[in-house]
C-alpha cells in the first residue's frame, strides 16, 4: 500500500469514527463529583473493579483525601471476591504496614491469592517473603520458583531478582551467565 493512500484510508477512518461517535461527544462530560458518587454507588453494590478502583482512588489521594484506612476496606472487599490486584495492594498494605499494623503473614495469605491466579507482581512479592524469611520459612528455592513465574511474564523487578539469586547462589546455583541474562 502507498504512502499518500495510507494517510487518505487513515484520516477517512479517523473521520467515519468521529461521526460514529457523534451523539456521545455531544453530551456534556460527566464531572468528577459525579464519577466519584457513581464508583462509589457501584462499589457499595458489590462491584469489585469499581471497588478496587475505589481503594486506588484513596491510597494515592486521587480525588480524594489520601487514607490508607478507606483504600484497605475497599481493596478487602474487591480481594475477597477474588480480584487479584486488589488481593496484591492488600498484601503490599499488609507487608509495609499501610492502615494496618505489619503482618507478614496476612501479606503472604494475599500475595499467594493473586500469585495463583497469575499476578506477577504477587509472584514476585512471594519471592521477596521468602527470601527474607517474612512470615514464612526462609526459603531461597521457593524464592526462585516464584521469582521465575513472574520473569516469565516479562516482569522486570523479579527478572533483576532471579538475577541476584543466580548471581549470589540463592536457591540455585551460582551461575553469572544466567544471572545476566
Amino acid at each position: 500500500m502507498n504512502q499518500p493512500f495510507r494517510h487518505w484510508a487513515l484520516s477517512i477512518g479517523v473521520a467515519l469514527l468521529a461521526l460514529s461517535m457523534g451523539s456521545s461527544c455531544s453530551r456534556s462530560p460527566q464531572t468528577a463529583a459525579e464519577k466519584l458518587t457513581d464508583l462509589r454507588t457501584r462499589a457499595e453494590k458489590g462491584g469489585a473493579d469499581a471497588q478496587f478502583n475505589l481503594g486506588l482512588m484513596y491510597a494515592n489521594g486521587d480525588g480524594v483525601p489520601k487514607d490508607a484506612g478507606e483504600a484497605l476496606k475497599w481493596y478487602r472487599k474487591a480481594a475477597e471476591q477474588g480480584y487479584a490486584h486488589a488481593q496484591w495492594n492488600l498484601g503490599e498494605m499488609y507487608e509495609k504496614g499501610l492502615g494496618v499494623e505489619k503482618d507478614y503473614a496476612e501479606a503472604v495469605k494475599w500475595f499467594r491469592r493473586a500469585a495463583d491466579q497469575g499476578n506477577a507482581r504477587a509472584q514476585n512479592g512471594l519471592g521477596t517473603v521468602y527470601r527474607n524469611g517474612w512470615g514464612v520459612a526462609n526459603d531461597h528455592v521457593e524464592a526462585v520458583k516464584w521469582y521465575w513465574k513472574a520473569a516469565e511474564q516479562g516482569y522486570a523487578h523479579a527478572q533483576w531478582n532471579l538475577g541476584e539469586m543466580y548471581e549470589k547462589g540463592l536457591g540455585v546455583e551460582k551461575d553469572y551467565v544466567e544471572a545476566v541474562k
